[in-house]
């Protein structure tokens, strides 16, 4: 099993200084863990500060290693030629590939900022993938629909294709990413059976659309404790506050063998990649706990 990480993009902070650095400290860290990927995530007009994740992971890549990365993108507010101009540049940065993920979204207040009618969602999610992957295949494209594009083509092309992983939780989405992803990405806030659940329905829409399962992976928000006590006493006091209304196994919460073995066993689910995400908020505690997903990855193998 793979273990990435998504850096969370969201800080309650006075001098928003301090948030946009603790994203590129827990980046070096993630990195000196040896983890295999890096994520950042994607939200619009929130309340309090919420970093872009493209001006972002353009920063941490200069702290990241030779491992995948790239970012999470509500397909629905982007513009195809722009957001694949991006990526394209993004992964020219990079010295291995650019993981697309990619989702819906949802939030009333999100469509409302951007004047986009949310039962456009599905549409405008489709188009903007067909384009962007047309774009990144060094096409000239013109597209009537969502998008009004004439003759649009972009230079520089990603050096190698981009990978694209879809996020799903409800039943049609998880069969767009059957039907249309290279991987599929559970919802974070999946108890361990609905995440088995999901993928066995996740395989069903494979071979219903004659694909190949692609990569099958599920978000996980986690503490990994310096031991048992110091688990329960940090990560344990969160989940137990009611953390973002999950259901408790949804998280993960332990010293380092028993979060190996939590991710062991999405793996025997047949998971390939579980990428995680900080439960806790304050940064020395965060960035200790992804500096023991390096032991969690030895005992892995």
């Amino acid at each position: 099993m793979r273990i990435g990480i998504s850096i969370a993009s969201s800080y309650a902070v006075s001098d928003v200084r301090d948030g946009a650095r603790w994203m590129i400290e827990r980046a070096k860290a993630a990195a000196d863990a040896g983890l295999d990927s890096l994520f950042y995530g994607d939200h619009h007009v929130t309340q309090s500060p919420y970093y872009q994740n493209s001006p972002i992971l353009a920063r941490a890549l200069a702290e990241w290693h030779n491992a995948p990365a790239g970012a999470l993108y509500l397909l629905p507010f982007r513009h195809p030629v722009l957001l694949a101009e991006e990526i394209a540049t993004l992964a020219t940065i990079m010295p291995n590939r650019f993981i697309m993920q990619c989702a819906i979204g949802y939030g009333d207040r999100e469509f409302a900022a951007f004047g986009i009618n949310p039962k456009h969602r599905p549409s405008r999610f489709e188009e903007c993938l067909e384009i962007m992957r047309r774009l990144w295949a060094g096409e000239t494209v013109s597209h009537q629909g969502r998008w009004q594009i004439q003759q649009a083509r972009i230079s520089p092309t990603p050096p190698e294709p981009v990978e694209v992983w879809i996020a799903a939780s409800a039943k049609p989405a998880i069969e767009r990413a059957a039907r249309l992803g290279d991987g599929w990405l559970a919802a974070p806030g999946l108890s361990p059976a609905e995440a088995e659940e999901s993928l066995a329905y996740y395989r069903e829409c494979c071979a219903r659309h004659g694909r190949k399962v692609g990569v099958t992976a599920i978000r996980r928000d986690i503490y990994v404790g310096a031991d048992a006590a110091n688990a329960a006493a940090v990560g344990g006091a969160v989940v137990a506050a009611g953390y973002r209304g999950f259901p408790i196994d949804a998280t993960i919460v332990g010293d380092v063998e028993s979060v190996a073995a939590a991710f062991r066993g999405y793996a025997e689910m047949g998971y390939s990649d579980v990428i995680v995400r900080n439960l806790v908020t304050d940064q020395a505690q965060a960035l200790a706990s992804i500096a023991r997903l390096a032991q969690v990855k030895k005992l892995l193998g």
